[in-house]
Parts: C-alpha cells; structure tokens; sequence
C-alpha cells in the first residue's frame, strides 16, 4: 500500500506524453503525423488506462483502510515563507480519480469515430489528453494554490474545447464568453486564497483546516473578514459549476464537439466546483453564514436550470440546463452538510450525464447522414421525431440515461437524488417542496427530449430531399380548436428555428422572443404530421458505428449499476439499516471530519416513503411530457366527453391559462432574461463608463496638457515681439516688475 501512494504522484503526468509528442511531431514532420492521425487514439487511451488502472487499486485501498496519505515538498523557502507542492490521497481524490477516468476513457473511444472526418482530430486528442490531465492534478492537489494552478489549466483547456472550431463566429463568441465568466469566479477564489494565508499562514490542506478552526474557536480574526474570504473561495467554484448568476457560459459551450460537452459536463469543468466545495467544507462548515449562501445559491440553481430547459429547441442546450439544474442538487446538498449526498449524485449523475451526451452525439451524427441537414438543424429536436426505428439502440441508451436522471429507481440518479431530497426535508420544507418540484420539472423536461426526438414521426418539414416540401403541417391551440396553415405566414417556423442561432453570435444578446400560440404550437411533435410521399426518395439516420456504440453500453451499465453502492441494507428483524452501504463506511473519515458523531440509521418505512413520494412526482413530470409530446392529446380531441369537458371550461380560465403557459414558455425560450439583463446592464454600463473615461481623459486630461501646452505657445510668440535687443529695456522692466510686486506685498502686509 505504501508503495502504492508513494508513486502516486505521477497520476497526473501519465496522459502528458500525448499532446507533447502531437506538438512535436506537428511542428516537425506534419505530413507523416497528419497520415497517420488515426494511431494516436490509441497511447492516449492506453496511458488515460493505465492511470485508471492504477487509481483502481488506490480506490480499493481506500475502501479497504480509508487512511489519508500526504506527501510534500518544498518549491520555494524565503525567509517565514514556504512553498510546498504535494499530492494528497483521500476518499474523494479516488473518488475523483476513477470518475475522471473511466469517463474521459469512454469519452476518448466514442471521439475516435466522432471526429474522424475532422481536420482537427490531432489538435482534439492532444487538447482531450491536456485536459484530463489538468483536471487529474487539480484532484490529488494537497493545497490552495496548486489547485488555482490546475484550477486555471483547467479552465484554459475548456475555452480550447469549447472554441475547438474557432472559424465559426459563434464557437469563437462562445469560448470567450466561458473564460470571461468564469475570470470572475477565478479572481475571487484567488483573493480567498490570499485571504486565508493571511489569516492561517499557510495553505496546506492539513494545516489550513487546524489553524482555520483554533483561529475561530478563540475569535483571534474578524468573524466578517473571514466571511468575506470564504465566499471569494465560493466563487470560483459558482463560476466553474455553472451556479447562479455566472451560469451564462454553459449552454454556449455546447458549440464544441459533443465529446467534449459530454467531458465537461461529467468529469472536468463543471465537477471542479463541486470537488472545491467539497474539499473546502471543512473551512465553510464553521461559517453558518457561507452554510446557508451555498444552499442558497444550490436552490436557486436547480429551480432555474430546470424552467430554462423546458422550451429548448437545441438538444444539446436542453442537456446543458439540465446539467445545471444538476449540479445545483449537488451544491444544496453541500450547503445542507449532506456530504455523502453530494458526492453520490456527483458520481451517478457524471454516467447518466455522460450517457446521455454520448447518446445526443449519436443523434447528431445520425442526423448529419441525411441528405441536405446542416449541423445547425441536426441538433434541433423540433426536425427530428421517429429516430426509435432508425437507431434502436441510441434510443434504448438515452431512454435509460433519461430514466436515470428522472429519478426511477433502480437506475442511478434516483439513490442519489432521492436522497438529498429527503436531506431537504430535515433543512428546510421551503428548500424541500422547490427540490421536489424541480424533480417532477426534471422528469417532464428528459422525457421531453426524448419523446421530441424518437416518438411521433421523422419530421422531413423544411427538408427538400426529393425537391418537394411537405405543407402538411398544422398547428394546434391548447384548448383543441384547430388553427390555420401557418406555412402560409410570414414568419415561418424555420425562420423562427434560426432566430436564436443569430442571437448566440454575440456576446450578451439583448434580443428577445415572443412567440405567437401558432408558432409554439408547431414545436410540439403531435402536430407534426408528416407524410412522407415517395419513400424511396428520402435518407434516412442510420445507427452509429460500434466505436461510438460501445462507450455508451458500458455506460449503461455504470448507470444501470453504479448506484447500488449507496444502497442502505437493512435487517430484517429490525427494519433497520445496518452496516449502512459501500459509500458511507467508505467516506467515514470525511464524515467523521464533518461531523463527529453522524447518526447513519435509517429506518425502512421512512425510506420507502420517501422513495414512493420522489417516483410519484417524476410519474407526474413524464405523465404531463407524455400528454403534451404525444399524440394522446389529439387522440383525446375524438372523444365527445374531452371536448364537452373543454367547453365547459370558462374563457377567462382558458386566457389566464393560455397567458400563463405562453410567459412560461417565453421565459425558457429566453434564458430567463438573464442575457438580456447583463446585456443591458453589464455590457451598455462598461461601455458607457469606458466612453466616459475616454472623454475625460480627452478632454479634461488631454485638454489641460495640450491647453498648457498652447497656452506657452501663445505666450512666446508674445514675448518674441518685445524683445529690442537692449539691455537697459531689458533691466528697466525687470526692476518694474520688482518694484510692482514688492508695492503689493507691503499693501498685502500693511493691510494684515
């Protein structure tokens, strides 16, 4: 064991021989490695599994002893001051370890096949292979200031991922705007950093923790300076994590490759937050004020993720919300103290997440292989519809990664989810009842997706496959009364469907959308009713190949099994939990550092009430998608009682009703406003200020330089004039100046 972790820290190095030898063999012998591109998905796959491998034993050790292994060294000594850079392993760097490599594993497989046609597919492994590890050392860092070290390595390597295709405007726009939000968050947590060495003098993890605490308990520090440290620490993992209000980075990142949207969203960027939280809690835990503004922020989060991911159109984006939505579950549970809770749906949501981003590259690909579909229209739910016939398997993949972050047992997601939620219970019933609406929100948003993009039919609207455009397309009112052909409009959908990709190219878009009923009413697949005409005209999505096939079965079966390793065991004499699951005896020391004494019972009539409740409310969520994205409602419409029951509704209701779902809908189609608001208030306000700087440096700065400037000018050329060429003139007006000057200063004196 010792020898295990005495080589551990060269986990984080393992992966860099990747991009190194690309760089190199790029900048040397660039045609050979162009011929030859395909070969090195595999030493980036081999050397990312043997750092698996070997983070497979220290995890098991863990399991087995859950002792803390720490090892430094001394960078830099001056005077009281040292350096020191170390790893350390612990329960959550193996935790963090084998979640990091196994999906950028997976992630690295399914990218073989993704990018192959892309001319960047070298720059993309070496940039995948950084990246990991980056996110590999910011995991065994032992203090503050190597993980702002990778902290930044990270970040840098997401604004590559993200603007991978910098040519497009949008992707350029898109990765800025990530390093711009998120140099927020940076700057505070660097600030935090030298915060808490001015108050502890150091920033080991061992030390900081202990003199954190003894400095608090004998009240030898300012109680508001310390609160103010602790949230510029939070506040770079707000950015990193896509918290509230710096969330506005995470649906734009969606410009990368899907393999990359499925990286950051499992593994790297946005599970940083978290670990920092996570790591950190020991320091925030004695501060009840950063207690609460972390699962503050958390609520906030998971309510809003969830709204903006109801009316997206994107599938990409619809997943990126959710992902925040996500993400802010796991900050809640954190700011309630649920540290086991936390790191739980950290590990099933990062399969489920990743399933599930794998799966909408599949769709995406299927989709590019129809004849005359533009990347921009392959990754709209809104022309798709029917792929269940055409990529079984893809479908039966999603459907499970769906069902899993619904919450339906026995997949991943809902050990996890079910129980923070009945955490929230015991912290707060108003926390309670928004996490538990926003889990029926979460199940009607996924089955959304999925039913959008593989029920109903193939939607061939705005395609010209055989020369021919399909008008056959009507839009239904919500109270049942059919509408007219909207193809006839001005504004036709498709003009609509591009609105948005326009508004992605600047940096805050200060455009928003309403929507007329006709026009949202044709972005519901049950009025989608195409006929195909000539069959044999059309492409249809093909399934994917078995390298982008494979990945996302092995991560079925993470998300078919992963989540029984917190599974309580309960006795059956006395219906109590006992010797509790693999992760709590597995985190007990993290526990135990939390809190002393935790009380893990769990009685089983409580848990099955709590189960039954969390599955009843993600029913409801799919019951609603199910209603709405399904023909079932223009199945009802043939019934007389549905239609005698919709006229008995009074009209005022059937307004309010129609208002109602139409603000909801345009709040979600715009981003909560939230671009506009910053657009407005951050980008015209730093605007205006630089005009306003710019004119008083012109004006007022410039103007007094060049206007003293002028001014001698004018007063040489004057005295020029003057000058005879005497000295007798010359010495009678100095005298006379003398003799004025000293007259006013006898009045001045005399008069004093």
């Amino acid at each position: 064991m010792e020898y295990t972790y005495q080589y551990s820290w060269i986990i984080p190095f393992i992966p860099l021989p990747t991009p190194m030898l690309i760089g190199v063999g790029l900048l040397l012998f660039p045609t050979a490695i162009k011929n030859l591109r395909r070969m090195w998905v595999f030493p980036s796959v081999l050397l990312l599994s043997i750092v698996m491998i070997f983070s497979a034993h220290i995890f098991i050790q863990q399991i087995n002893n859950s002792s803390i292994y720490l090892s430094v060294w001394s960078w830099t000594i001056n005077n009281d001051f040292s350096l020191e850079f170390g790893y350390l392993i612990d329960p959550l760097t193996s935790l963090m370890l084998i979640l990091i490599t196994t999906v950028g594993i997976m992630v690295l497989i399914y990218s073989d096949n993704y990018m192959s046609h892309d001319q960047g597919y070298l720059r993309f492994f070496a940039y995948m292979s950084f990246s990991n590890t980056s996110m590999l050392g910011l995991v065994t860092s032992s203090n503050l200031i190597q993980i702002y070290f990778f902290w930044e390595l990270v970040g840098m390597c997401s604004y590559l991922l993200i603007g991978f295709w910098f040519t497009r405007p949008i992707a350029a726009t898109a990765c800025q705007k990530a390093f711009v939000t998120n140099r927020v968050g940076d700057f505070g947590l660097l600030l935090g950093i030298l915060g808490f060495y001015w108050i502890t003098g150091s920033l080991e993890f061992r030390d900081l923790f202990e003199i954190f605490n003894n400095v608090v308990d004998n009240n030898e520090v300012d109680f508001l300076f310390v609160t103010l440290c602790a949230c510029l620490l939070f506040a770079g993992a707000v950015a990193k994590s896509a918290q509230f209000p710096l969330h506005v980075w995470l649906p734009d990142a969606m410009e990368g490759p899907t393999p990359i949207s499925a990286l950051i969203h499992a593994a790297t960027m946005v599970a940083a937050g978290i670990f920092l939280v996570a790591r950190l809690l020991p320091l925030f835990i004695v501060i009840p004020f950063i207690m609460n503004l972390i699962a503050f922020i958390g609520i906030i989060t998971l309510l809003l993720g969830a709204t903006l991911a109801l009316a997206q159109k994107d599938i990409k984006k619809g997943l990126a919300y959710s992902t925040m939505s996500q993400l802010g579950y796991m900050m809640l549970a954190l700011g309630m103290g649920s540290y086991r809770a936390a790191l739980f749906h950290l590990i099933t949501h990062a399969y489920s997440k990743a399933l599930l981003f794998l799966g909408s590259g599949s769709i995406i690909h299927s989709m590019e292989t129809i004849v005359g579909y533009s990347p921009d229209k392959s990754q709209n739910m809104v022309l798709m519809g029917g792929l269940r016939k055409h990529v079984p398997i893809t479908k039966t993949a999603f459907l499970l990664g769906t069902l899993s972050l619904c919450g339906i047992p026995p997949l991943a997601c809902f050990w996890s989810k079910d129980e923070i939620l009945s955490d929230s219970w015991l912290y707060s019933p108003i926390f309670a009842i928004i996490a538990c609406s926003t889990a029926g929100l979460t199940a009607f948003y996924m089955f959304r997706i999925y039913l959008l993009t593989f029920e109903g039919h193939l939607n061939l609207q705005f395609q010209t496959y055989s020369g021919k455009k399909n008008s056959s397309f009507y839009s239904i009112s919500l109270w049942g009364k059919e509408g007219q052909k909207v193809i006839k409009k001005n504004v036709t959908l498709l003009t609509l469907l591009t609105m948005n990709n326009n508004e992605r190219a600047s940096f805050f878009s200060k455009k928003t959308y309403r929507i007329d009923s006709n026009l949202r009413s044709m972005m519901r697949p049950f009025i989608t009713i195409s006929h195909f005409g000539t069959k044999n005209t059309f492409s249809y999505p093909q399934e994917s190949d078995n390298t982008m096939l494979f990945p996302m079965l092995v991560l079925v079966l993470f998300t078919l099994f992963i989540g029984f390793i917190g599974i309580p065991f309960f006795n059956q004499f006395n219906q109590e939990a006992v010797d509790l699951d693999i992760l709590s005896k597995w985190l007990n020391p993290a526990i135990n550092l939390l809190h002393p004494n935790p009380n893990t019972s769990v009685d089983l009539y409580e848990f099955i009430s709590n189960a039954t409740f969390s599955v009843s409310i993600a029913f409801f969520g799919i019951l609603i998608a199910s209603f709405l994205y399904k023909p079932v409602y223009s199945s009802l419409q043939n019934l007389n009682f549905f239609n005698s029951f919709v006229k008995s509704i009074p009209k005022k209701i059937k307004i309010l009703g129609e208002k109602l779902l139409n603000g909801i809908y345009d709040w979600s189609y715009n981003r909560g406003y939230i671009d506009v608001f910053y657009a407005i208030c951050l980008t015209k306000g730093i605007r205006g200020l630089a005009q306003l700087t710019h004119f008083f440096d012109k004006r007022i700065i410039d103007g007094i330089t060049n206007g003293v400037g002028i001014a001698s000018f004018f007063v040489g050329e004057g005295i020029k004039y003057v000058g005879g060429g005497r000295i007798s003139s010359y010495l009678l007006v100095y005298i006379s100046y003398v003799l004025i000057f000293l007259l006013i200063y006898f009045l001045f004196s005399f008069n004093l």
